[in-house]
């Protein structure tokens, strides 16, 4: 049976980007649930970390349900399971309670990233794919951002209520699209059942493979640990109302595709190994200014957030030059149990973004040098690791 044509580019770029939404576009409205549920705000920062663990649960189970079932069935389910958690998510009365909703809107949410990367990965090899990844990750860049713009705006009209059933609309556009549009891209006779225990032993002999997981977990975690602190940061210490916080957003994002960008146009002369090391070393750089930045303790409060989010900018400038590299080379050949590698390797390094995410809300103190340092020790450590592993490969 001749295999299906791979889905649109739009379509893969919708499926792969709505779970990035999902987790910054309340990010805005965290002061008020922490107010109106009567939880503390650390508390509130949880339902950040929770969402990574559902969602580590999440690509394991979709990727490997994928390779039996095929890649439509396995999305197509998720995009119910995320439905009801977003519906729970509106729902909810106490911090307990939305902590579970995160928990299984996320498990759901997963199979739009374990899936559409590993649609990617079958389908398309060699230096396209790098540049494909590249593009991919760019629009992964600025969708974090698009959702605290949504969901400022949305919360200041209408309440952070508004913005999760925002979400559970999503949900539903989002089941009907790929239910309209997304074919399937495995044949019934490549589909089979793979251990998993022999996957995990492969991958475990190659400490590429475990490199770039730990350099992906560290630069998601860093990426998301930002969107978990920085709504206290800027909303609370500076006093900026919701909608112009959901604006600075963007104007980070811009860094990341700026990045990637520059990753692409970088493959046309150096390897893919030297782009993902240098990007490793502006993002220490940019974590160094941010600790400058932040520890000013003169001058007016626009001159420290232009300096703080200039910092920023940097630092994820060099995260979106190193993030599509290492998606990209991370399973290079695993392609004959790619549907399960991926799913492990997803598994693994979204554990590493709930941890890190999880550190950011059990420091989170009020102090502005807080984010920074920790920032500071996760980017340098990603940096003497590339230096080890990879600029000499």
């Amino acid at each position: 049976m001749k295999k299906l044509a791979v889905p649109s580019l739009l379509l893969m770029i919708v499926l792969v980007a709505f779970p990035q939404i999902s987790e910054t576009i309340y990010t805005p409205s965290l002061p008020d649930i922490a107010h109106a549920l009567g939880a503390s705000n650390s508390s509130v920062q949880l339902t950040l970390s929770i969402y990574f663990v559902g969602f580590a649960l999440g690509v394991f189970c979709w990727g490997w349900l994928s390779d039996l079932t095929g890649r439509r069935p396995a999305m197509l389910c998720g995009l119910v399971v995320y439905g009801i958690g977003s519906l729970m998510c509106f729902y909810s009365e106490s911090i307990l309670l939305l902590l579970a909703s995160r928990f299984i809107q996320a498990f759901g949410a997963a199979t739009g990233s374990v899936i559409t990367q590993t649609i990617l990965r079958e389908s398309v090899t060699g230096s396209k794919r790098h540049a494909m990844f590249a593009q991919i990750s760019a629009v992964i860049a600025f969708t974090p951002a698009v959702g605290p713009l949504i969901g400022g705006w949305v919360d200041q009209a209408l309440g952070f209520r508004a913005v999760f059933f925002t979400l559970v609309v999503m949900g539903i556009l989002l089941f009907l699209y790929a239910f309209l549009r997304l074919p399937e891209t495995t044949t019934v006779s490549s589909r089979k059942k793979t251990a998993i225990g022999p996957v995990i032993q492969r991958m475990a002999s190659m400490p590429r493979v475990l490199v770039f997981g730990v350099l992906i977990g560290g630069i998601n975690g860093i990426l998301f640990s930002y969107y978990a602190e920085a709504p206290f940061i800027f909303m609370e210490y500076f006093q900026i109302t919701p909608g112009i916080y959901g604006f600075l957003g963007i104007i980070v994002a811009l860094a990341s595709i700026i990045g990637a960008m520059t990753s692409k146009r970088l493959l046309t002369v150096y390897a893919p190994e030297k782009i993902i090391h240098t990007g490793c070393l502006v993002m220490t750089s940019g974590a160094v200014l941010l600790a400058a930045a932040s520890s000013m303790v003169t001058g007016a409060d626009l001159i420290r957030i232009l300096t703080i989010l200039a910092s920023v900018f940097i630092m994820l400038m060099g995260a979106g030059m190193a993030l599509p590299n290492c998606l990209s080379l991370a399973l290079a050949g695993f392609q004959d149990v790619i549907g399960t590698a991926g799913a492990i390797f997803s598994l693994g390094y979204y554990i590493l973004v709930s941890l890190a995410t999880w550190g950011m809300s059990v420091l989170h103190n009020g102090s502005l040098l807080t984010m920074p340092i920790y920032f500071l020790v996760i980017s340098g450590g990603m940096w003497l690791l590339s230096i080890r592993f990879i600029r000499a490969s």
